[in-house]
């Protein structure tokens, strides 16, 4: 990950790293935030440097926890699968019988595939 993000922008994984950068101003010694009517054509570069580490991230967590879009269907196509088969088991009480039925239907509505009641 650290080679990925360092070939996009060297600057990115430095962001990363140590966190987005806020265009900033010295007044008097008191350093405070500037005015978006000051903001430099650096003071873009960076704010869209933030953005970019942000989108980054985002992108490379969905595929992390969601998996690539084929994978995300197989996901579905497994829990659809338990979710139509759904029976109580014997040695079930109804209030795990329960939760296993939500953890099936929150998955699933994570995963962007819901049922109408």
């Amino acid at each position: 990950m650290t080679i990925f993000l360092q070939s996009l922008d060297y600057q990115l994984w430095h962001i990363i790293v140590n966190g987005p950068r806020m265009p900033t101003r010295t007044i008097e010694g008191v350093v405070s935030p500037k005015p978006e009517n000051e903001y430099n054509d650096n003071d873009f570069r960076m704010l869209q440097l933030n953005s970019k580490a942000k989108h980054v991230l985002f992108y490379l967590l969905e595929i992390t926890y969601e998996g690539t879009n084929q994978v995300k269907e197989s996901k579905i196509s497994m829990l659809v699968h338990e979710y139509e088969l759904f029976v109580m088991h014997n040695d079930e009480c109804i209030s795990d019988m329960f939760t296993r039925f939500t953890t099936i239907v929150n998955s699933l509505k994570n995963l962007g595939k819901s049922y109408s009641n």
